[in-house]
């Protein structure tokens, strides 16, 4: 199936930094792409430039076989087909909930107005404040009518800058499942921009890495979170652990163990695992314990072996520190990098 979207070459300076640097994205109806990347690097400026707010140095950007933008033209952002969820929400203080939501179907009689704002309100469970303010209500149920206000004029391409980055982390999974409902009963393509790695596995269909203005890594949440193609993208996706290590004939020698290294270049190399891939085992390599933490569902272990310190994670009993114990690693999660 054709994207519903694409940006190719997408490229945005100001003065001598280069915000966004050559980005090439496709979006599809029906799937959420989340774009998750540290402050500053560039993703609401390309944001923006989807939306027609940014105009483009290089670069085009297209949907549904239209051009939108390019170096010398950018059509209106009211006539792109593209929705926008500000990070703030930015409902309308002098309109109630119902008017905000209808605010962008002028064309229709005001009596359907009204109709479609109430179905729409409805999705999200708000039609019984359709007559409130919006400062009558919560920061969640704000972002509820900014995405329903969004999508009321059924566009093809729906952006969501930061969505849920104002709520509480206790209502982030409730009003995440609610609006995951919404954008996927509407079938719009959705591009999320996050800088929460767990909001972006957990809510999208397809992942995209930034960081310094250039997309490092587009693909599945899984495969992304357990291949990735560099250090700086798996650091993206949650803390990581590196272990010195020598590749020999595909064979990684580290300090707690040999491991399988398929692919990797002979030479010094980076061993990255996550915490977790690193077990306590009866049968694993020898190390003492360093430290102890307690982790809530889990107990966390800094180990040292041969001079090289390693975190691992145990549901069991905790160990104590100087404790003698044997760490074991998930070989097929560990990854290789050369190391300069």
């Amino acid at each position: 199936m054709s994207p519903a979207l694409t940006v190719r070459g997408a490229t945005r300076r100001f003065g001598a930094r280069l915000a966004v640097d050559g980005v090439n994205l496709d979006l599809h109806a029906g799937r959420i792409t989340a774009l998750l990347g540290p402050s500053g690097c560039g993703k609401s400026t390309l944001l923006r430039m989807i939306a027609g707010l940014e105009p483009m140095d290089e670069g085009t950007i297209h949907a549904e076989g239209q051009l939108l933008s390019d170096p010398t033209r950018t059509a209106r952002p009211e006539v792109r087909g593209v929705g926008l969820v500000f990070q703030d929400y930015a409902l309308f203080p002098h309109l109630n909930i119902a008017d905000n939501v209808a605010f962008g179907l002028k064309r229709l009689p005001r009596a359907e107005r009204r109709r479609t704002a109430l179905e729409w309100l409805d999705t999200v469970h708000l039609a019984d404040r359709a007559d409130a303010w919006p400062h009558m209500l919560s920061g969640g149920e704000q972002q509820r009518v900014a995405l329903v206000r969004a999508l009321a004029r059924r566009p093809h391409t729906i952006l969501l800058d930061e969505p849920f980055s104002g709520l509480d982390r206790h209502l982030k999974s409730e009003v995440r499942q609610t609006v995951m409902t919404a954008l996927r009963a509407a079938g719009a393509a959705v591009l999320m921009v996050t800088h929460d790695a767990e909001e972006a596995l957990l809510m999208s269909d397809d992942l995209a890495l930034m960081d310094k203005g250039r997309i490092l890594q587009t693909g599945a949440p899984e495969a992304a979170y357990l291949r990735p193609v560099s250090l700086a993208a798996a650091r993206l996706l949650g803390e990581v652990e590196l272990l010195a290590a020598d590749v020999r004939a595909g064979v990684a020698t580290t300090a707690f163990g040999a491991l399988p290294a398929p692919g990797a270049p002979d030479g010094p190399a980076w061993g990255m695992l996550r915490p977790g891939d690193a077990l306590v085992s009866i049968d694993g390599e020898a190390a003492t314990v360093v430290s102890v933490a307690f982790g809530g569902p889990f107990i966390e272990v800094t180990a040292c072996a041969a001079g090289q310190t390693l975190r691992l994670r145990t549901t069991g009993s905790a160990p104590s520190v100087g404790e003698a114990i044997r760490v074991t690693l998930k070989a097929d999660h560990v990854r290789f990098f050369p190391r300069p």
